[in-house]
């Protein structure tokens, strides 16, 4: 499923088909967020062991983390990194205690984030649906703190809209920490790419409409920027920014 602004979810397809297709594009990572497992609390362990079968690079997956059994069954069907948003606002210790136990390099936070009334920034959690009221750049350094070794910043207010990232926020906070943030929410060309790094600092991009979805009137079809494409604008920058698939 693909959403906007977290809402109005779109049916994509087939997951298995989906990694299937990425495989073949060389993606450089899947980030798998389950958006149903935080209300229903039950992370889906076997679907993961049917994916990371097929999967022939990074594989991250978050949704429904509440527990270090949770963490330890995904990483045991082969998940490299689990992604904890919810549970590191209601319990921050938890991601120390993750980053001791598995290692600081597997322990990515995601931060859910929407701009106010006023055009304040404000975490979200529960897929969107509660407004902490905390101060993401607060919030990311206070994670760092706590041993996570990446950061995942999501714009709801870019989310699906494939207009560009939120260069402001993923600025904020990545002049914040010293750990890699990966900028999330709007990308609809390659060209976002190339501004989420130079100009807002990000370490690496996620993209999940422009993947899916085809034309003005959003056409499920799958694809992935070609390597020739991926190279040249690597080139431009002059690094070599991974990019990852958020589904």
């Amino acid at each position: 499923m693909k959403t906007v602004k977290f809402k109005d979810p779109k049916y994509v397809g087939d997951p298995i088909n989906a990694v299937k297709i990425f495989n073949d594009k060389e993606v450089d990572e899947l980030l798998f967020l389950d958006i149903t497992a935080t209300s229903s609390g039950s992370p889906a362990h076997e679907g993961h062991r049917r994916d990371r079968q097929r999967v022939f690079h990074a594989l991250a997956y978050g949704g429904g983390i509440r527990s270090m059994e949770d963490v330890r069954r995904i990483f045991t069907v082969g998940v490299e990194k689990v992604c904890i948003n919810t549970h590191a606002v209601e319990e921050p210790q938890f991601i120390r205690q993750a980053a001791d136990i598995f290692g600081n390099q597997s322990i990515v936070v995601s931060i859910d984030v929407k701009k106010g009334l006023f055009g304040k920034y404000e975490v979200f959690t529960h897929g969107g649906r509660s407004n902490t009221k905390l101060d993401p750049v607060e919030h990311a350094v206070r994670m760092e703190q706590m041993g996570a070794g990446e950061l995942f910043i999501n714009s709801i207010d870019r989310d699906g809209t494939q207009q560009g990232f939120d260069i402001e926020l993923v600025r904020k906070v990545a002049s914040a920490v010293r750990i890699p943030v990966i900028a999330c929410g709007g990308a609809g060309t390659v060209a976002h790419f190339r501004e989420a790094v130079k100009q807002g600092g990000a370490s690496a991009v996620s993209a999940g409409s422009m993947f899916v979805f085809h034309g003005k009137h959003r056409a499920v079809l799958i694809s992935y920027p070609g390597q020739d494409e991926l190279k040249k604008r690597s080139r431009e920058r002059q690094d070599s920014s991974p990019v990852e698939i958020s589904s």
